[in-house]
Parts: structure tokens; sequence; C-alpha cells
């Protein structure tokens, strides 16, 4: 007979959850409290990336295979205890974001059927300070993982060259992430700037197998380096989140040296709890050592005094200083 209800602790609250039976993941086979459960068991590593931060919500409410939604303001009838920020968005609209404060906040999410945690790269306490540059690399068509792995190992290689150390997941999906850890004092503004000039810089090195190009029209068969990922507003898939995919997979922090050869389809919710209990978690020294962007910010700048000017923002953002026309090149030709 289902259960209609359990109540877990968690950070010393306790947290009901409805329809526990309820499969989330139909391929895995795992229910909403086997979601539950799997967080409860990655809960520090998770805190340690997502605590404090506003975080955009991604709800099935039948689960991976069903339809979804994102919700950037929790619901009408949120519990008291539930901490939210004021966030404002790019046509200057404003919502009131989940801040994931502890363990009980998010699986007072999970209940809701939220599959998919995307925080923003600030804490909700200092929203004018950016503290991860998120290195997105995002396979074309007919791209397969290895040249993704290639990929990653390139970008790393670059940053290490700028002085700057960096830390890698998998996307969940066919992606890697590279994250940097920042030292205080960028914006969202200008971390982007750093991401853009990393993303050509890439490309410079390796134009066989990377690609700056905002239209797609221009990447090729290239692993897309998705700078725009870190303009204002924008969010990433969050670490040690379950990816909505009905084999469960987790879009997991994995060790550089696992790089060359792991299966991220095989990090699932089932395995990855073992995986940071015999091996611990490979992000834990991030926080304590903030990164300094400076020689990314050079090279943008450079570009400018170069006469390059800034790469294409997404259409839902106005016209920015230094940006080319926002038109893809087919198009533009067409119109001359």
């Amino acid at each position: 007979m289902a259960t209609d209800a359990v109540t877990v602790e968690a950070s010393g609250r306790e947290v009901r959850i409805t329809h526990p039976d309820k499969v989330f993941f139909s391929k895995a086979g795992a229910t909403k409290l086997d979601l539950v459960r799997y967080y409860q068991a990655v809960g520090d590593p998770l805190l340690r990336t997502i605590q404090g931060r506003p975080t955009l919500m991604q709800r099935f409410p039948d689960g991976a295979s069903g339809k979804s939604f994102f919700q950037k303001r929790v619901p009408k009838g949120t519990p008291d205890w539930i901490e939210t920020t004021e966030l404002s968005t790019p046509n200057g609209t404003t919502s009131n974001a989940l801040v994931v404060a502890d363990l009980a906040h998010l699986l007072w999410a999970v209940n809701m059927g939220c599959l998919g945690f995307h925080p923003w790269p600030f804490h909700a306490a200092t929203p004018g300070t950016t503290d991860e540059l998120r290195v997105d690399l995002d396979p074309s068509p007919g791209i397969g993982f290895d040249q993704v792995r290639e990929a990653a190992i390139e970008t790393r290689s670059l940053l290490a060259d700028e002085g700057i150390t960096s830390y890698v997941k998998t996307s969940g999906s066919r992606g890697l992430h590279v994250y940097v850890h920042l030292a205080t004092g960028w914006d969202s503004y200008e971390v982007r700037q750093a991401a853009v000039a990393l993303a050509r810089e890439l490309e410079r090195r390796r134009p066989d197998l990377l690609t700056a190009a905002w239209w797609k029209e221009e990447r090729g068969p290239r692993v897309f380096v998705d700078y725009n990922q870190n303009a204002p507003h924008k969010t990433v898939f969050g670490a040690w989140c379950v990816r909505p995919r009905v084999g469960g997979q987790v879009s997991c922090p994995v060790r550089w040296d696992e790089v060359p050869t792991f299966d991220p389809e095989a990090l699932t919710l089932d395995v990855v709890p073992d995986r940071v209990a015999a091996d611990g978690d490979p992000w834990e020294p991030m926080g304590g050592d903030p990164q300094d962007i400076g020689p990314l910010l050079a090279r943008y700048r450079k570009d400018l005094d170069d006469g390059v000017p800034d790469a294409p923002w997404p259409p839902v953002y106005p016209k920015m200083p230094h940006e080319p026309p926002r038109v893809a090149p087919s198009r533009a030709r067409q119109n001359d």
C-alpha cells in the first residue's frame, strides 16, 4: 500500500514529504523519497556549493518523464521559515527567489517536485559580488564526450597558465562545467568579461576543438564555450544535484585525473553517495582558495583596445556597451 506522507529530519526541522513512493526517475526506478535520501547522504558537499545562494527551481510534478516549469518565485502558502530574497531580472521585474539556507529548504523544494536546482553565482547576503566563474562546455551536434573531455583539459590548462585554479563537474547530461571560486571584488559584468576572454583565447589556441562563436551557424562541430552563462541573472545547474533525467544522473564534481576516462552516465543518485563516502568531496578545497581573474580581464581590455568588440549578449538583455550588432551573420548579409 502506498504511503501518503513521511516526515524526515533535516537542519533541526521536520520536513513533510508527501507521496514518498511516487516514482521520479522511471529508468532508475527511484522515488521521491529516494531523492530525499540521496540529498541527505550528500548534504555536506552539496551545502558547500549552494548554501545561502538564491536558487531557481525547475519543478516536475510528475517526475523526470513529465512536463516541467521554472519557478523564480516561491509559491503562496510557503512556510514562514523558508528564506527568500528579492532579485531583479534583465527586464526589470522582480521575484522572491528561494534561498537554500540549509538542507531543509532543499528537501521542502523536492517535496514540490523540484528536480532542477539552478543557483545564482552569488550569495543572497552579498548580491553585488559574484564569487564563481562558471565555464559551460556545450557540445555542438556531432560532438562526442571524448571531445568535451579534451575541451575541459584545455580549459584547465589555460586557466593554470594564468595562475588560476579550477574545478570540474559533469553537467548531468552531455557537457562539463569548469568552476573557479573567485576572490571578492568583481560583479557579474566583469565575470562575464573574463569568461569572454577565456572563450576567445581557448578558440585561438584550439580552433579545431573549441569555439567562442555565439551564433550556432558559426560554431561547426566544436565545443562551444558558453561565456553568456556568466551574464547577470544567469544560472547553472547545481553541483551534486540530480538532473531531471529518467536515469537519475547527477551533476557530479569529479577529480581532474578522472576526466580522461570516467563515464558520466554512471554517476547516478544510487552511486554518488558511495563515491563521496569512499573518496570525499573533490571540491572541498575550492571555497578556501579564492582566485584572481585579473589576467583574464586584462585580456578582455586588450581586445577592446585592439578594436575587438564585446561578444554578443542573449536577446533578453538590453543593448550593451561595446557590443557588436546582435544579428546572425547570415541574416546581416541578407540585409546588406
